[in-house]
């Protein structure tokens, strides 16, 4: 009887174990926002940049695509780069 007992619960182990595993989580390579992330071979094209007008200072808005990785099919993960700089008004 005790050797049926640690068979079975051997057996009820291995099965949640294997019952678990299959459940793993997909990756998902999508974006709510394709403003800030793209896939795909090509790179994307840097928007021009922007001068924007605060009232008391214009601050001068840079973008600019870089490569972070792979998916698992080959594609390449692109992320948009954005930085800001205080610049005179004209």
């Amino acid at each position: 009887m005790k050797l049926r007992l640690s068979a079975l619960s051997l057996l009820l182990i291995a099965a949640l174990l294997v019952g678990c595993g299959t459940n793993a989580v997909a990756p998902r390579y999508t974006s709510e926002n394709p403003d800030i992330m793209r896939i795909g071979n090509d790179r994307p094209a840097d928007p021009e940049r922007t001068v924007e007008d605060l009232g008391s200072y214009c601050v001068e808005v840079t973008e600019s695509w870089n490569s972070h990785g792979r998916t698992p099919d080959g594609q390449t993960l692109w992320a948009k780069n954005t930085s800001r700089a205080v610049v005179p008004c004209d």
